[in-house]
């Protein structure tokens, strides 16, 4: 039994012995081309939502649109938060092309791990400023439909005639919160699965890197 043992071990060893054996430089420049794909997407894939969003809100940008903003009070604040939500994904984006243009032209495996934790930094400041910029959009336009709508005041009306004030607005607010905090997850669930993904193997990548550097 103890023969046969040794000679399946040594067998196992001659043929491990005849296995190609990948150099540190051949399996960072693999690590490196993998990264640099992957981070190449998230850039493009940063292009396409921008288009996409500015795409979305200009079919909706219409006169009648317009006009029922300033109906309600809140058209100028309404086009501030999008001048400073284009003017800030802008700056994401060329970030996340700086990054891809770093990794790039990256020569050693610190320096890519470095870059790797950049990217992964900036994606989740992405997605934390698209989730508070919804968050702030959905409580300016809930506060101007009740507030200043047509159906908002009957209902404000209605409710203080009754003498429910109080019950309304608390109801309101729960409602509200709830609809927002629905909305906000499956945004958040879009963002993961569109970036998530390719976080994931970066995150992998980053430990191929590390045990490299043991």
């Amino acid at each position: 039994m103890v023969d046969e043992l040794e000679l399946l071990k040594k067998d196992w060893q001659k043929k491990e012995a005849e296995l190609p054996k990948l150099s540190y430089d051949q399996i960072y420049k693999m690590i490196w081309k993998k990264s640099s794909s992957i981070v190449k997407w998230i850039f493009y894939i940063s292009i396409i939502e921008f288009v996409f969003w500015a795409g979305l809100n200009l079919f909706f940008s219409d006169a009648e649109t317009m006009q029922e903003l300033k109906a309600m009070h809140i058209y100028r604040v309404i086009m501030f938060l999008n001048f400073i939500n284009y003017g800030i994904i802008l700056y994401f984006i060329y970030k996340f092309y700086v990054n891809y243009r770093k990794i790039s032209f990256t020569d050693s495996s610190k320096k890519l791990m470095k870059t790797i934790l950049n990217v992964k930094r900036t994606v989740t400041q992405y997605v934390w400023f698209n989730l508070i910029i919804f968050t702030l959009s959905m409580i300016i336009s809930i506060y101007g439909a009740f507030v200043y709508g047509p159906e908002g005041e009957k209902l404000i009306e209605a409710a203080s005639q009754d003498g429910n004030s109080t019950m309304f607005w608390v109801m309101t607010i729960a409602l509200s919160v709830v609809f927002i905090a629905v909305f906000l997850v499956l945004i958040w669930l879009f963002y993961k699965l569109l970036y998530g993904i390719l976080l994931k193997r970066l995150r992998q990548n980053y430990k191929e890197l590390k045990k490299l550097e043991v």
